[in-house]
């Protein structure tokens, strides 16, 4: 069951398992969506992945309500080869900039993210409940198989002990220079991008363990950044 294969399906999300009767079980609006919108019946195959690196084919053996219950057939698992990166995201004050960077970089295997309140943030509030369901329908979308974790730190320097890269046009070591050393990220990096006007002096020294890159040449939107960085990643380290 190669991801060609998957192609042309649609993939569905559920965490309600059985591996000893090899069942599982859809409730709630993913149900609902199944039966009334893409008018799946009892006998049809469908494809579920719980967040947690397989997919699995299915057919459907009983229909409710508001609940599927369907037999595994086949299952495949996949490798998340970008586990070690996490994307450290200001809150921005446009929303759907941020939103779809987040969609963007979850299409591209990203699975990490926090955001954070920068010293040149907008006063918003986190909607991570919102941003979680954002994450999970790009993650059935794209197909992959490894649910997208976010959470929110409300400043930066609560990361000042883990490994830092942070951004900045400024800087003079190119980010394409310093991955080609490395044929994959062996330790858990976090990836901090600045909000509009960039990360103050004081968040920047406040981090123990910092490399500090540029991502190109010119200056980047947030989102923008975000999103090359992304491809930029998931293409290195295929």
């Amino acid at each position: 069951m190669e991801r060609d294969f998957l192609s042309n399906v649609e993939l569905y999300f559920s965490e309600n398992i059985s591996e000893k009767s090899g069942k599982i079980y859809i409730t709630g609006n993913e149900a609902r969506h199944i039966i009334r919108v893409m008018r799946h019946d009892e006998g049809d195959e469908i494809f579920i992945t719980a967040g947690k690196g397989k997919i699995y084919r299915t057919k459907i053996t009983g229909l409710g309500k508001d609940e599927i219950v369907s037999e595994i057939i086949e299952e495949k698992e996949y490798e998340n080869n970008l586990e070690n990166v996490s994307l450290c995201i200001p809150i921005l004050k446009n929303f759907d900039r941020l939103e779809f960077a987040l969609e963007k970089s979850v299409e591209l295997g990203i699975t990490n993210f926090i955001i954070y309140r920068a010293k040149r943030s907008g006063p918003k509030n986190p909607k991570l409940e919102r941003w979680q369901k954002i994450l999970t329908a790009a993650m059935k979308q794209s197909l992959r198989s490894y649910l997208p974790k976010i959470s929110f730190v409300e400043d930066i320097s609560e990361l000042k002990d883990e490994n830092i890269i942070v951004f900045d046009q400024k800087y003079e070591e190119a980010f394409t220079s310093w991955i080609a050393r490395r044929n994959t990220l062996t330790e858990k990096t976090f990836f901090v991008f600045g909000p509009e006007g960039g990360l103050t002096e004081e968040e920047i020294t406040g981090f123990s363990n910092l490399t500090t890159l540029k991502l190109t040449s010119n200056r980047l939107r947030s989102e923008t950044a975000i999103i090359t960085f992304s491809v930029a990643i998931s293409l290195l380290q295929r």
